[in-house]
């Protein structure tokens, strides 16, 4: 807590980052809106039984192999070799991913999650699940830290955008005493009239459009698609009831 007796909420804007915040006494949010974390709210929200978030596409076949899970991942905005399904949030409705494990490895998501395992919780956000989010940050009345997944540790539009939002959201209930946490709320307010529009500038829009992934940017891009909150416990994200 600090002196004004509110936690504080501060926002990682890159995993490279993340060692000058204080993990060990907050909530950790991992963002990493294109697409890890889309994904796995939505996976959830349709009634997966868990995600396993991985580091490595080996470790992710064979985890998938050894307990009958769906492998998937991707590597520079593509499914990575040797997997049998990608990070689009359109791959996993009710009927396919319905009380299924999902093994999941991402170029950034999985690595910060990872990363931040000594925090006292950790939770994934993005986009399609933001109320459950901030809703969740506010009842637990704890330090958090809105850690930014990024693009290969370089700062991203995307993740940015939604840490924005959040401290949009739920700032009054909190001390924030941060230039990167105002810096993103500052981006967020100039965005959120068509933020669509507006990450059409971004490296990462223009990485998925080349792949024609518009719709999946689309979708990570609206609110509340699949209101639900991922818990990491145990190396597994389930969605928290």
């Amino acid at each position: 807590m600090t002196e004004s007796n509110k936690p504080s909420l501060e926002v990682c804007l890159s995993p490279a980052l993340l060692h000058l915040f204080d993990v060990k006494n907050s909530i950790v949010v991992i963002i990493d809106v294109l697409r890890a974390t889309s994904t796995i709210c939505t996976a959830l929200y349709n009634g997966a039984s868990r995600v396993i978030p991985v580091a490595s596409v080996e470790e992710c076949v064979n985890i998938g192999r050894a307990i009958g899970g769906i492998t998937a991942g991707e590597r520079d905005g593509r499914i990575a070799e040797g997997l049998a399904y990608g990070n689009s949030p359109f791959e996993y409705p009710r009927e396919f991913v319905e009380n299924k494990t999902l093994v999941l490895t991402t170029t950034n998501g999985t690595k910060l999650l990872h990363m931040a395992k000594d925090a006292i919780q950790i939770i994934t956000g993005s986009f399609p699940n933001i109320s459950a989010v901030c809703d969740y940050l506010v009842a637990q009345n704890q330090n958090v830290i809105l850690g930014c997944a990024a693009w290969k540790d370089r700062v991203n539009m995307e993740d940015t955008l939604f840490a924005g939002a959040v401290v949009s959201r739920i700032k009054q209930h909190f001390d924030v005493n941060c230039d990167s946490a105002i810096a993103a709320e500052t981006l967020y307010h100039s965005a959120k009239n068509d933020i669509y529009t507006f990450m059409r500038q971004a490296s990462h829009y223009k990485r998925l459009a080349q792949y024609g992934l518009e719709k999946d940017i689309h979708y990570c891009l609206t609110a509340d698609g699949a209101s639900v909150l991922p818990l990491f416990r145990d190396g597994e994200l389930i969605a928290h009831s």
